[in-house]
């Protein structure tokens, strides 16, 4: 990219907790997600998966939201990320149970702690939860964006499995400084759509347990936009207040 324009190296990569989340959880923040940056593309999509423990009771989605309705405030859920605690308050407004969040500062100590019993379930990334799955210690019950993971693809999507409209899952793109001349923006949206499609990226893409996905500029201004509305909604009907 050097060999371009010196403004591209000024390019950043950010994602749907910086530009979507984080202005409806902080009172201020140091940037604007909409007016300091020039969308440039998408880069990559992923979900998360519910999780519980191998020894649980329920083996199926339906059989947890029965016990949780059955049980309103028994069950908790645990996450040590926005996207994780978002995914879970999703869960409980679609599905109308009460359960209640333990939060985490990291998702793998929540794991840790379900794996131990002390807390009941939770929704996390592919890349945290998909070894213990694997290794037989959790016990995955869906998946929540509305296409299964290539990764567990025996496992429903949340939407699926019931939950439906559920959509819930983490995405990361690139973007330059606001005003950055367009045929730099349009330039760059070329290069990095190539990029996505070597073996270097392929290789990067499964192990995180995402995929390739790229736009034009306009259209992930348009998404983040939508991404923003959704991740709001969810935010303010879980009665979260800014910090």
């Amino acid at each position: 990219l050097h060999r371009v324009d010196r403004r591209q190296r000024q390019m950043c990569i950010r994602d749907s907790t910086t530009h979507a989340a984080n202005e409806h959880l902080y009172k201020k923040l140091s940037y604007d997600p909409v007016k300091d940056f020039a969308p440039v593309t998408g880069l990559g999509k992923g979900g998360q998966v519910l999780v519980v423990n191998a020894s649980a009771p329920y083996k199926n989605v339906g059989e947890l939201l029965a016990f949780a309705k059955k049980n309103p405030g028994k069950l908790s859920f645990g996450s040590g990320s926005s996207s994780s605690r978002m995914a879970g308050e999703m869960l409980k407004q679609l599905a109308a149970v009460d359960i209640l969040h333990v939060p985490y500062k990291s998702n793998p100590l929540a794991i840790t702690d379900l794996l131990g019993g002390q807390i009941d379930l939770m929704i996390t990334d592919t890349s945290t939860g998909v070894p213990q799955v694997k290794a037989g210690k959790l016990c995955a019950l869906g998946y929540s964006t509305q296409k299964r993971s290539a990764q567990l693809p025996d496992v429903p999507t949340l939407d699926e499995a019931g939950v439906k409209g559920y959509d819930m899952g983490y995405w990361f793109a690139a973007y330059v400084p606001a005003n950055t001349p367009a045929p730099v923006v349009a330039r760059l949206n070329e290069l990095l759509t190539a990029a996505t499609k070597s073996a270097a990226a392929k290789s990067f893409y499964d192990n995180a347990g995402s995929e390739a996905w790229t736009t034009t500029p306009d259209e992930l201004a348009k998404f983040q936009a939508a991404e923003t509305q959704k991740w709001g909604k969810v935010i303010k009907a879980a009665g979260i207040e800014a910090e």
